[in-house]
């Protein structure tokens, strides 16, 4: 056989496989009625403001966007006192952390990630060609020590999900503050606050204000995918100090983010009454998860976002087609090698109560293991 024309080591790269969407779950079961709470989304959707303007822009694609996501980079500006040139915009916050490897990463560089985390990090770095340096959670959380210790002079950048994904669990602000105390300034320091809505509060670092600093390279990355119901726009952002900022904007695309997407971020940045009932309802409806995990006796990770880590005691595959026969997704954590756990998402009260009813079915179906 010829050689193949693509990169070598592209054929070791395993890609990210999304929860099953509503619509495949129903064509290859044959449902009607299906629940999702596999992809930590906004059960609420988005509110009515944010459809019209939707509607609104649907009218204009055949233009290119603004480039520079100007009006929604001035409602940021504003919203999170941070000057304009400190943002970056991106194809949902997953773009963002393309364009930092892009920008401080050749081949043989090292970027150090936790284990398990976001599995975007881990892809994207490899197709990079770097080394990864992986350091394993302590009881499900980020072990700082040992990602400080894993920092060597060929680490150009550090990914910190915060809180994390899939635990829920968070670096504290002692914690996050040592750290970049610590770390070598050369080194980029990636934050991903993609639950920040839901975990802001408390002991839980205000990273913003680190940004003064002009001696770090950090970038804080959010989203208008979770608590904003636009995961299926994707748009998100990155914050910086102005010269790393500069640097991820000449490695980006020069239309990313669509004319649409743009017109419903900045709508539902304004609706602030939608926010508020959507951490409402996640943090109302998360104690009656606990309440229920705990009367079923399963063991979970209390959570500082959307969703909540589950450990069955049970063969987790077999829970979770047990789940999805009957038309609920959850997910299931072998791929991050969490065997016997998944991950589930607050839904409505509704569809919580029909996934504790099917998740203690489950249990009583399914063998315990030992």
């Amino acid at each position: 056989m010829s050689k193949k024309p693509w990169k070598e080591h592209l054929e070791d790269i395993k890609p990210y496989q999304p929860g099953k969407p509503i619509e495949e779950v129903k064509r290859e079961l044959g449902l009607e009625d299906v629940v999702k709470l596999a992809s930590n989304e906004n059960p609420l959707g988005p509110p009515p403001g944010v459809v019209e303007a939707i509607n609104g822009a649907a009218g204009s694609v055949n233009r290119y966007p603004d480039g520079g996501c100007f009006y929604l980079r001035r409602a940021l500006s504003e919203k999170l006192s941070l000057p304009e040139e400190n943002f970056v915009f991106g194809n949902g916050s997953d773009e963002v952390i393309v364009l930092a490897l892009h920008a401080f990463v050749d081949p043989g560089d090292e970027v150090v990630v936790a284990d398990p985390t976001f599995q975007i990090y881990h892809i994207a770095s490899m197709v990079k060609q770097a080394r990864l340096s992986v350091v394993p959670l302590k009881g499900l959380k980020y072990d700082m020590d040992g990602m400080l210790k894993a920092v060597t002079e060929k680490t150009k950048v550090v990914f910190i999900a915060n809180p994390d994904n899939p635990t829920g669990s968070y670096v504290t602000a002692r914690q996050m503050e040592r750290f970049l105390k610590e770390v070598p300034e050369q080194v980029l320091v990636f934050i991903d606050e993609a639950y920040y809505e839901f975990a802001e509060g408390d002991d839980y670092p205000e990273t913003l204000k680190m940004l003064e600093d002009e001696n770090r390279n950090i970038v804080i990355a959010r989203t208008f995918s979770k608590a904003y119901s636009l995961a299926g726009l994707r748009i998100g952002y990155g914050m910086a100090r102005k010269k790393v900022s500069e640097v991820l904007n000449k490695v980006r695309e020069p239309f990313n983010v669509n004319s649409v997407a743009q017109a419903a971020a900045l709508a539902a940045l304004k609706d602030t009454e939608h926010l508020r009932k959507s951490v409402g309802l996640v943090r109302a409806e998360k104690e009656r998860f606990y309440e229920a995990f705990s009367s079923m006796g399963v063991d979970y990770a209390p959570s500082r976002t959307n969703f909540i880590l589950v450990k069955t005691r049970r063969d987790s595959v077999k829970v979770y087609k047990y789940l999805l026969k009957r038309g609920l997704i959850v997910r299931e954590m072998t791929p991050w090698r969490l065997g016997g756990y998944i991950r589930v998402n607050i839904g409505l009260p509704a569809e919580n109560d029909r996934f504790f009813e099917l998740f203690a079915e489950a249990l009583k179906e399914i063998p315990e293991q030992k």
